[in-house]
């Protein structure tokens, strides 16, 4: 597979130093650049789906007069979250 660049990017002398200084050991400025691009897209495709999603599940209770009262959900989302504690502290 044919690798291709990016553009060069113009930044502040600070910016640059900023990124540099947190640079882990054997890691280069271009590998920081190209995994922080690589991050960025993985949240903005997450970020992008859950807003799918969120408008997909409003249709469907607009179009089928179902929906889940906010008290109902922060129980489910409580009991969610009492499970995952119970099962990490067996572990």
């Amino acid at each position: 597979m044919k690798t291709s660049a990016f553009p060069s990017v113009r930044v502040e002398p600070e910016l640059r130093e900023a990124a540099e200084n947190v640079l882990l050991e054997g890691e280069t400025l271009s590998g920081f650049v190209e995994q922080s691009i690589r991050e960025n897209i993985e949240r903005r495709v997450s970020q992008r789906d859950f807003i799918a999603r969120g408008i997909a599940s409003r249709d469907e209770a607009r179009r089928t007069g179902q929906y889940v009262s906010s008290a109902e959900m922060l129980s489910r989302l409580q009991g969610h979250l009492d499970a995952l504690k119970k099962r990490k502290q067996g572990n």
